[in-house]
């Protein structure tokens, strides 16, 4: 890939479930390494982007390249293969199955039968998770399941996540261990596309920010930018 082009690009797409239009010539890219963050209003077409980037919903129009590969074509799992991991919104671990064979699944993409790098891996950035290994996932609390959802997404050896309300239900201090641990993953090298409904705290870690409002981004610019605009300030951070 070349080092000056965007790692993603999603060009001028559009996603519609039956008659209703969620998504409208919506453009944006993230480049390599990148955290950034989506914010808007509960239906603003956030979660809609993320699954459409991932291959859950298929574009109406539009183009959505990812290392200067084409993924409208593709199905879920092959871009999964290419680098691309989803922590969808509410978890959705395995509740059934314990913490390790939920990880286990997350490298369920992966040839090399060894994944105890991996696993070491994700037990240092969420020690409780080692704590809990053979736990059944579904007795975890909250923040558990949270920690699981992304450890287990890191275990594709993923190049760019997709975050879908991490911060959803959590207590503050949770909420802060989670971001913390966010920005560790980042600043080894995964890129990052957020989507948070915790705009301060997304506007905090993000290097740059897309507010979207009705299927289409309203405004785009560096966090620390659009933190400071008024009208940013009043609507989406409760400031008056």
């Amino acid at each position: 890939m070349n080092r000056e082009s965007p790692q993603l690009e999603v060009h001028r797409i559009s996603v519609s479930y039956g008659g209703i239009e969620a998504l409208r010539n919506v453009s944006i890219y993230l480049k390599e390494g990148e955290l950034v963050t989506l914010i808007g209003a509960n239906g603003a077409g956030k979660s809609s982007l993320l699954s459409a980037i991932s291959g859950v919903v298929k574009i109406k129009e539009g183009s959505i390249r990812f290392e200067g590969k084409e993924l409208t074509k593709m199905n879920a799992h092959q871009i999964v293969r290419l680098g691309i991991s989803q922590v969808p919104e509410g978890r959705r671990i395995f509740s059934r199955l314990s913490v390790k064979e939920n990880l286990r699944m997350g490298a369920y993409i992966r040839t090399e039968k060894d994944l105890r790098a991996d696993l070491e891996r994700v037990y240092e950035l969420f020690p409780r998770l080692k704590e809990r290994e053979g736990q059944i996932a579904g007795t975890l609390s909250g923040g558990e399941q949270q920690m699981l959802a992304i450890a287990r997404a890191l275990m594709a050896r993923p190049r760019l996540m997709l975050l879908d309300e991490p911060s959803m239900g959590l207590a503050p201090i949770l909420v802060e261990l989670i971001f913390d641990t966010i920005q560790r993953i980042n600043q080894e090298g995964t890129g990052i596309l957020l989507v948070e409904q915790n705009a301060l705290v997304a506007l905090k870690v993000a290097e740059r920010c897309y507010i979207l409002q009705s299927g289409t981004v309203q405004m785009e610019g560096p966090s620390h930018r659009l933190r400071d605009m008024e009208e940013v300030r009043r609507i989406y951070l409760g400031f008056d």
